[in-house]
């Protein structure tokens, strides 16, 4: 095959599955910036395959991608032990359509990926690929290098880790996103009551400022304390911010813009009509990618060939 044939089919190929590819990186990573690397790494060591002798170009993309990205975690675990505050996934900016996928929407958001951040690399990666997208352990041990029954193993502890700590969640929706418009309408009067009335009593609010920005360093729990708190914030916001709705994570969120561009943005966690959580995104590095919608994809059937 012509060297440029060759190299558009290799395109093809990894165009066709990008979206899924881009979905695995971010989920295993917490970062569309490093899933973008991910992706970058893994297109470079794909366009250099001789594609006739791939009988599953998906499969072998996957576990390509697999890989780099468990190469990227093991790093990134270490710089985040260093990390200044709280931590979040860098923000994905969402179609409403991620709703009609309940376990995708649940799989990317802020909730999930900060369990998802507990595991170890190698229960994450597990985890990922077997619950959200249904890869086999055998698949799964063909992937990462491992026996089928180590993976076994570490899909009941990571599934086991998850199921104690995952929080109740409901995908965005015309309900929930009304819910957070009304709760940034009562928090634009000043006035606590409106806003106690929308928040359930466990609430609690996460806000990355990785250092960079202003952001409170523990969390802040409970309805009275979590309302006092958001008015505080929008009493010493600038006067010229804008309020904009948006979704985020598979969730209602508000991007607050001012002139200079995005200055933070916060994702609402709502379950059985009251907000259950507020994740507030203000570290600058993780806000700028946040303009582009990102199509996810968890796939179809999938062939796989070890």
């Amino acid at each position: 095959m012509p060297e440029n044939a060759s190299t558009n089919a290799s395109t093809d190929a990894f165009t066709e599955h990008r979206s899924l590819l881009f979905t695995i990186a971010y989920e295993m990573l917490g970062s569309a910036t490093d899933a973008e690397d991910v992706l970058q790494e893994s297109y470079l060591r794909w366009s250099a395959v001789d594609q006739a002798t791939v009988e599953h170009p998906r499969a072998y993309l996957v576990r390509t991608v697999t890989r780099q990205a468990l190469n990227h975690l093991r790093a990134a675990k270490a710089r985040r032990e260093d990390y200044v505050g709280m931590w979040l996934p860098e923000p994905i900016r969402t179609a409403p359509g991620v709703s009609e996928d309940v376990i995708l929407a649940e799989s990317v958001s802020m909730a999930m990926m900060l369990v998802l951040e507990t595991l170890n690399p190698t229960e994450r990666a597990v985890f990922v690929l077997h619950e959200v997208f249904g890869y086999t352990h055998g698949e799964i041990a063909a992937s990462i290098g491992r026996t089928e029954v180590s993976v076994r193993q570490t899909a009941h502890r990571a599934r086991r880790h998850v199921h104690a700590r995952r929080r109740r969640f409901e995908p965005v929706s015309d309900a929930t996103a009304e819910i957070a418009r009304r709760f940034l309408a009562a928090a634009a009067t000043g006035e606590i009551q409106p806003l106690m009335d929308l928040l359930a009593p466990d609430v609690v609010v996460i806000s990355d400022g990785g250092g960079k920005a202003a952001a409170v360093r523990r969390p802040v729990t409970g309805r009275t304390e979590v309302a006092r708190f958001v008015l505080g914030v929008y009493r010493g916001g600038a006067a010229a911010t804008r309020v904009e709705p948006a979704t985020y994570n598979g969730m209602p969120a508000a991007r607050f813009v001012t002139d200079g561009g995005l200055d933070w943005l916060v994702a609402f966690e709502i379950h059985d009509g009251r907000i259950t959580g507020l994740y507030g995104v203000r570290n600058p590095d993780k806000l700028h990618h946040a303009e582009a919608v990102r199509t996810l994809d968890r796939g179809g059937p999938h062939p796989w060939k070890p």
